[in-house]
């Protein structure tokens, strides 16, 4: 007997960005969290009408969050996944013409050169830019420290290691970290890991073409790219031409690094 295609709509895709809402908070428990001191450093940095940029944006989750919270923000949300993308866009739309999606590799220079010919006051991006390398990230600071209007922030959540000479506080974040997962695993419902979101996505025939440029995109699992510790981080930032650079909120190495131009 022929399984039934369920009908490719708005709701479907919806449907794939909770589940990906739930394996990512999944995985990091004080990801709404996060979410919320973001947008409050957005407010308090450069106010709630801000022109914003949302870099490594996956299905929308900072650009639904910002225009949810935001009624006269807008967003331009990059990202270089198709898949990811097709389910932001098919899920989330324009947001009333407020949202614009962007196909663009950080990785390369060309990322900008199809954005909006404007000043922007705010590039965000959460559990994104550790998959860059050193050269990668110093190349993507001088860009948006030019895409950034004076005044303008930076404001990255992600994952930021301690130095290497910091050693005891490495130790103590791994720690933590195992810690709040095996609280989590305790007392959550257990959602699909990354592995198992991609493998059920991969059989939504309605993104089979999404899957095979992403195939072609990322040949190779790219989990484990030697990426910058925070202070690497910092150093770029500043000679990137940022006047200020540091950490506004934390929890162990879960941060949120703002950069001001």
């Amino acid at each position: 007997m022929q399984r039934r295609v369920r009908p490719w709509s708005r709701t479907a895709a919806q449907e794939w960005r909770s589940r990906w809402d739930a394996q990512q908070s999944y995985l990091l428990p004080e990801r709404e969290q996060r979410f919320a001191a973001l947008l409050d450093w957005l407010e308090v940095l450069v106010g709630r009408r801000a022109r914003c940029l949302d870099l490594g944006c996956g299905p929308g989750a900072i650009s639904e969050r910002l225009l949810a919270r935001f009624p006269k923000a807008r967003s331009v949300a990059v990202d270089f996944d198709p898949v990811l993308l097709r389910l932001g866009s098919d899920g989330l739309g324009t947001v009333h013409g407020r949202l614009t999606w962007l196909d663009g590799d950080l990785r390369r220079n060309s990322w900008a050169r199809n954005l909006p010919a404007v000043r922007f006051d705010a590039a965000l991006s959460s559990t994104a830019l550790h998959w860059l390398t050193g050269s990668e990230l110093t190349q993507l600071y001088r860009t948006l420290y030019h895409r950034l209007r004076p005044g303008g922030v930076l404001l990255n959540a992600d994952h930021l290691a301690f130095a290497p000479g910091e050693a005891r506080l490495r130790a103590a974040a791994r720690s933590f970290r195992r810690r709040r997962t095996a609280t989590q695993a305790a007392w959550s419902v257990p959602a699909p890991s990354w592995e198992g979101w991609w493998q059920e996505v991969s059989l939504v025939p309605h993104l089979a073409s999404e899957l095979k440029l992403r195939a072609l995109r990322y040949p190779r699992e790219h989990m484990g790219t030697p990426t910058p510790d925070l202070d690497g981080h910092r150093r770029r930032l500043l000679r990137a031409g940022f006047r200020e650079a540091g950490v506004v909120w934390s929890m162990g190495e879960s941060c949120i690094l703002a950069a001001i131009r």
